[in-house]
């Protein structure tokens, strides 16, 4: 069997495109200055409620999540809020959204969120605004560990060029202390405009 050379070709850009890794979701990284100066309310606090339902039209699934307020780092969220989020699985259907967040009950995290209604808001950055608490056996230590981002297509907000989520674990008072720095300065001057 003989190919032309233009049907190699496109024999080999077709085997390529296929070795090549599947992202559903694609967005731009998100620092932590500026999740926490976008965002309307960041929380700590722990998971109450997951429940799915269909939405109102009946054509989608949309999971919400209650979180009960422990400490409010930005915005005045009030003791509970309701985070609702596309996808979830009502009866043997599911709909699932790659990029998001994902939340248990009694789960204790940290989140950063966008007002979508008089009590309703969703997770900036998708799963780039959580991070969950991890505790010692003791309870002496605690460990914010950032949701993964391993689902998506993390692009460069300069280059828009592939990059990693520049995200890391962190004590949960260092995270809070880096939060309300960020909070403290000027928009338009951190990290990101100096370095342009």
């Amino acid at each position: 069997m003989h190919f032309s050379s233009a049907a190699r070709h496109a024999l080999l850009l077709v085997v390529f495109l296929l070795c090549l890794p599947a992202s559903a979701t694609t967005m731009l990284r998100v620092d932590l200055p500026e999740l926490s100066r976008t965002a309307d309310a960041v929380i700590h606090g722990t998971v109450r409620r997951v429940e799915s339902r269909w939405s109102g039209d009946g054509r989608r699934i949309l999971t919400d999540v209650e979180i009960q307020v422990t400490e409010s780092l930005k915005g005045e969220p009030g003791s509970t809020v309701l985070v609702t989020q596309p996808g979830g699985r009502v009866g043997d259907i599911g709909q699932r959204v790659s990029g998001l967040a994902s939340f248990t009950p009694g789960e204790e995290v940290v989140v950063f969120l966008e007002k979508r209604g008089p009590q309703a808001f969703r997770v900036s950055g998708m799963a780039q605004g959580k991070y969950q608490v991890q505790r010692s056996a003791d309870g002496s230590q605690a460990l914010a560990v950032p949701a993964s981002t391993e689902e998506v297509l993390l692009l460069d907000p300069s280059s828009r060029q592939a990059t990693s989520s520049s995200r890391k674990t962190v004590s949960l008072e260092e995270l809070k202390a880096a939060i309300r720095a960020a909070l403290e300065q000027p928009a338009g001057t951190g990290a990101e405009e100096k370095s342009r």
